[in-house]
């Protein structure tokens, strides 16, 4: 550092004073030494010659004073303001400018200090002091942060019902703090069997939590909290019971596979690339909560505060944090939970969806308990079986046939080999010629097969299409359409007539064959408004199809496979069963689903084992029908 001689500065500030002409030599001597100053600062260090202090006391105080904010990743710049020079004892007074960048936030904390440097012996030195760092810190106080959470969004439901929205819970745990260490581990087991979690895993977490933690063993909503529960926790030495709200739908199970999840980040979310998450933040983990995280958890916020030992803190500067933005969705609270205590008995993985036929709004998008968290609901992708025939149905009426046209049904046809037949109780009364409106309404497997010369595989892929089935739409949630491939064989598209084979449909494309039928144009299901797709350019089916489709639908009720449905109250049902094989075995087990659509409702029943479309699904759609009123 450039060393200025004896008296310089003095002199030069008398020089000044007596004549009004420029002196720059100490000045600029001062300025060179506080550029100095405020560059090791920002590398928060105390690199520079100290008055009255040693460097090892200054720089243990500053990391003290910093270390909250360095730890996480704050940042400081510190540049020089003014630089006024004082004739007493020949000092100068030098502004700092400080400029923090936030972890986690856009804003950076700003404000000046000063800094007071001393001419010793002919060189500029820093007369340390905490209010260098921040202006208003006392003896002893350090500078922390303190998190402020942002409140995330609601997922809403149909006319702005709120889904998942903070609701009471109870988070159980042990308090080790007020715990006798030698009671840590019989406490954390008689926690954990009263909870019925893994006790041996519980109580390795507290050994392991450090001494005054807080360690979760499970959170409870709070109508699961049973008097039973209440009174044996406080029985046991340091278990305690916080109240806390998190974001919750109204049941645990409700529409969980769709909607998702929230809990604490992952340390692997924490350490992606470009992660704005830290550890403690709580984040969507599956579901519509994962996919739309960004703008439903908001902006976290954060204070910095001048903390003491004793804990006393004083509030220095806020970043407010920014609240999370609403997602809306098209589910309808009461017809999801009409869903749900239908599916409630089901041990296979099952689904019901519901969509609304005029506008295509998914209602109801609801997987049973033995689907186990997975989505089959949207995203299953199963052969539809008899169900189809209603594609099937619409390909031959454009081939030239007509409702009441004539079609063979025997009991068994083969195709390259391959023999077909009916299911076993299908009723012999309806074999040999029949109409096609009859084929349709009893499922007659071989008079669909029989019949398929008469279609091209395009045609069949087409009709799909208009029914609103094997054209994928990006719904803004996992979602799928099915599959209606091009058959590569005689057997194939045999097999395809009747929903088997490659043809592929998920309950909710299911639910939307039956909604454009009752609708009488192509309807593309949707949960999300916000991302809603374009209404086809063309209507898909012709007014004559429509209504002829939605006539075979009706006499399924009233003759054929779905008479269980002919006496709910209401508008005229219409419906369709199917049964697919898939597997091994012998028998081969088989998927039972159901259709139907009733005034501005469409549904689909998918259960993923079950004996047929109508003893296993059938009973499932009715019990919803009668009660969605």
């Amino acid at each position: 550092m450039t060393k200025l001689g004896k008296g310089g500065t003095a002199a030069c500030i008398a020089l000044l004073m007596a004549v009004g002409t420029g002196c720059t030599n100490g000045e600029d001597e001062a300025r060179t030494a506080a550029e100095q100053v405020a560059k090791s600062l920002t590398a928060v260090e105390v690199d520079v010659p100290l008055d009255g202090t040693t460097p090892e006391d200054a720089q243990d105080e500053l990391d003290r004073i910093a270390d909250a904010l360095t730890g996480d990743e704050a940042a400081p710049t510190v540049t020089v303001g003014s630089v006024t020079l004082t004739e007493e004892e020949e000092q100068a007074r030098v502004a700092l400018r400080w400029a923090w960048d936030l972890p986690g936030t856009d804003r950076a904390w700003r404000y000046d200090t000063e800094a007071v440097l001393v001419e010793r012996d002919g060189e500029w030195r820093l007369r340390w002091s905490p209010r260098v760092v921040e202006p208003s810190l006392r003896q002893g106080e350090a500078l922390e942060l303190a998190p402020l959470t942002p409140r995330r969004g609601d997922v809403l439901g149909a006319d702005g019902a709120r889904l998942v929205t903070d609701r009471p819970v109870f988070r159980f745990g042990l308090d080790k703090a007020n715990t006798p260490p030698a009671e840590q581990v019989s406490s954390a087991r008689d926690l954990a069997r009263l909870l019925d979690i893994d006790a041996d895993a519980f109580a390795d977490r507290v050994e392991q939590a450090g001494k005054a933690a807080f360690v979760e063993a499970l959170v409870l909503r709070e109508e699961d909290v049973t008097g039973g529960i209440t009174n044996q926790y406080r029985q046991i030495p340091g278990a305690v019971a916080l109240a806390d709200e998190i974001p919750l739908a109204p049941t645990r199970d409700f529409a969980r596979a769709v909607l998702g999840t929230v809990g604490p980040v992952t340390a692997e979310m924490v350490e992606e690339p470009r992660s704005t998450y830290r550890v403690g933040d709580e984040a969507g983990l599956s579901g519509l909560q994962q996919r739309y995280d960004g703008s439903l958890r908001g902006k976290p916020g954060l204070t910095v505060e001048a903390s003491t030992p004793e804990g006393e803190d004083r509030e220095l500067f806020t970043v407010e944090a920014e609240p999370g933005t609403d997602l809306r969705t098209t589910l309808e609270p009461s017809l999801q939970l009409l869903a749900e205590e239908a599916l409630a008995g089901v041990a296979p993985p099952s689904a019901l969806v519901a969509v609304r036929p005029s506008d295509g709004a998914v209602l109801v998008a609801a997987s049973g308990p033995g689907s186990e968290g997975l989505n089959t609901a949207t995203a299953g992708q199963y052969a539809p079986g008899s169900t189809f025939k209603v594609v099937s149905a619409l390909a031959l009426l454009r081939s030239g046939l007509g409702t009441g046209s004539t079609v063979t049904c025997p009991r068994t046809t083969v195709v390259d080999g391959k023999s077909f037949k009916n299911y076993d109780d299908y009723p012999a009364a309806q074999l040999g010629r029949i109409t096609l409106t009859t084929a349709l309404a009893s499922s007659c497997n071989t008079a669909f097969i029989t019949e398929e010369g008469r279609v091209e595989d395009a045609a069949l892929t087409g009709a799909a299409a208009d029914l609103g089935l094997g054209v994928d739409h990006d719904l803004g949630f996992p979602a799928y359409f099915g599959s209606v491939p091009s058959p590569g064989s005689e057997t194939e598209k045999a097999a395809s007539m009747i929903g088997q084979g490659k043809v592929l449909a998920s309950p909710m494309a299911m639910a939307a064959v039956a909604a454009s039928v009752a609708e009488g144009r192509t309807v593309v299901p949707y949960l999300l408004p916000e991302s809603r797709p374009s209404a086809p350019t063309e209507a898909g089916l012709a007014p004559g199809e429509a209504r002829d489709l939605a006539a075979m639908m009706r006499e399924t009720v009233a003759r054929g496979s779905g008479a269980q449905l002919s006496d709910v109250p209401g508008e005229p049902v219409l419906a369709k069963t199917g049964t697919a094989e898939y597997g091994t075995g012998d028998p081969l087990p088989t998927h039972a689903w159901m259709i139907a659509a009733q005034g501005d409702l469409a549904v689909a029943v998918f259960v993923e084992r079950g004996e047929s479309g109508s003893r296993s699904a059938g009973p499932i759609l009715e019990e919803f029908l009668r009660n969605a009123r």
